[in-house]
């Protein structure tokens, strides 16, 4: 049962190869909270998860708004 010099040396260059892999997978992108946060938010945002924008039905509901009220005033005009 006797193992040569050889073989320690290549299983602690084994162990330092795997413990390197397993530190990159758990490393995080982010550097803090708050990016991550921003990002998960802007990828639902792309997905169409929080639905459209309230400001495109504001302008919506304003333009309809004008428009009824320059149809009246055309209708009082005529």
């Amino acid at each position: 049962m006797s193992r040569s010099l050889a073989s320690p040396q290549s299983d602690l260059l084994t162990l330092e190869a795997y413990a390197a892999r397993a530190g990159a997978a758990l490393a995080c992108a982010y550097s803090s909270s708050a990016e991550y946060d921003a990002a998960v938010i802007a990828e639902r945002r792309a997905a169409g998860i929080y639905g459209p924008k309230r400001r495109r039905k504001q302008m919506l509901v304003t333009a309809a708004g004008i428009a009824a009220g320059l149809a009246v005033i055309v209708f009082f005009i005529v």
